[in-house]
């Protein structure tokens, strides 16, 4: 009846979780939502006065397909000055998402049967949008042990004549994972060898760092593949800015007209109003990101305290984002051989944990990384040591 692509792609699991809690809310449960990755903070104000101004000033008609040439300017002078690279406005293309901008990407690059490496864990919307284009998404695990980040060994094993694009996300959604410049140096030694793979960076966790490890882009040490690599970024993480949606990507000339011409037929312009706040907040990031980063780290290390030494969970403290991203093997055993969960998966436990405990969270394998769950610390610091001991409890009773 349908389109057979829609066969093969899934609804969101973070947003269908949300979905979930908010209903049984709705039941009267008292429900500790640690699942969606939305920043509980407020835009900030200075953002939107802007947005205030350009209604008033009129600004509310179609703007260019690619973004206004102010946004675009803006997000030029941020990439030159927080990352030290150069791009011309017309190698810049602002969408309604970071989201849309992976969609434009994806749309402009890839033909069925092509290859995309998307190391796991990996956000979830990676694998269903190269799916939607009849790409062939090939996973790499990453485990606990290696950090939760690609080994430039096991990239090279995995790649074959049919790889055409590979993920990289740092900060990484789900595990918090920063790439250091080595690795990523190692990473392009490996795809040098392959000079038909193209790399999206996907930056969009960039200013949310609550370790000691700095971020890096991978142009900064291997400046020599920037003729196919992608950046995706976007103001939703680091200004709170999640509903007004505007993200954006910086590419090659060609790349970025290719991601213009599919966006024109998908949406678009992005909205005018968002995209004068999104301007104001790139040019007052100095300002406005300090102000949230701290609270996250101060939450981190909650998180961190209230889990350390619970009984089968294993995890490593985040360095970037705002999630943990625990390794729950041991105690997903316990509770299906003690008859608590219907099945020995990941999902079985995050049910159990909604179910009778009024904690939700995501489960590993909706990243590509089964055994393990996400608990997201953008959050109020009561719900996190709520939701802490909520977990601790499940885990005991194993």
């Amino acid at each position: 009846m349908f389109a057979q692509r829609i066969g093969g792609i899934r609804p969101s699991p973070t947003l269908a979780l949300a979905s979930q809690a908010a209903e049984l809310r709705k039941l009267g449960r008292d429900i500790v939502n640690m699942g969606v990755g939305e920043p509980d903070f407020d835009t900030p104000q200075e953002v939107c006065a802007a947005a205030l101004d350009a209604m008033k000033s009129g600004e509310t008609r179609y703007t260019p397909t690619a973004g206004t040439a102010v946004l675009r300017a803006a997000i030029a002078r941020k990439l030159a000055n927080d990352n030290d690279l150069r791009y011309g406005i017309d190698q810049i293309v602002v969408s309604n998402g970071a989201k849309q901008s992976i969609f434009n990407l994806v749309g402009a690059l890839i033909d069925p049967g092509d290859e995309v490496i998307v190391p796991a864990p990996y956000w979830v919307s990676y694998w269903d949008v190269v799916t939607l284009f009849g790409g062939v998404p090939r996973s790499i695990e990453c485990p606990i042990e290696d950090g939760f980040r690609l080994r430039a060994d096991r990239l090279e094993a995995s790649l074959t004549p049919a790889t055409r694009l590979l993920f990289l996300n740092s900060p990484s959604n789900p595990s918090g994972a920063v790439y250091s410049d080595k690795e990523l140096a190692a990473i392009g030694d490996v795809l040098r060898r392959y000079p038909k793979v193209w790399i999206v960076s996907d930056d969009i966790y960039e200013h949310i760092l609550v370790g000691s490890r700095p971020f890096v882009n991978i142009l900064n040490v291997c400046p020599d593949l920037a003729d196919r690599t992608v950046i995706v970024n976007g103001v939703s993480k680091a200004f709170a800015m999640t509903g007004w949606r505007i993200g954006y990507s910086a590419s090659s000339r060609a790349l970025a007209l290719a991601m213009e011409t599919v966006q024109s037929q998908a949406t678009g312009s992005p909205n005018a109003i968002a995209q004068r706040a999104a301007a104001e907040a790139l040019d007052q990031a100095a300002t406005l990101i300090p102000r949230m980063t701290d609270r996250y780290r101060q939450r981190h290390a909650l998180m961190c305290g209230a889990l350390a030494g619970i009984d089968g969970l294993q995890f490593r403290p985040a360095e970037g984002a705002f999630y943990l991203f625990a390794k729950v093997e041991d105690v997903i055993a316990e509770l299906h051989r003690r008859g608590k969960l219907s099945a020995p998966t990941d999902v079985a436990f995050s049910a159990y944990l909604l179910e009778h405990f009024g904690l939700a969270v995501v489960p590993g394998s909706a990243f590509g990384l089964s055994g393990h769950l996400r608990m997201s610390f953008a959050t109020s610091e009561k719900n996190i040591e709520i939701a802490c001991q909520r977990l601790r409890l499940a885990c005991a009773s194993t």
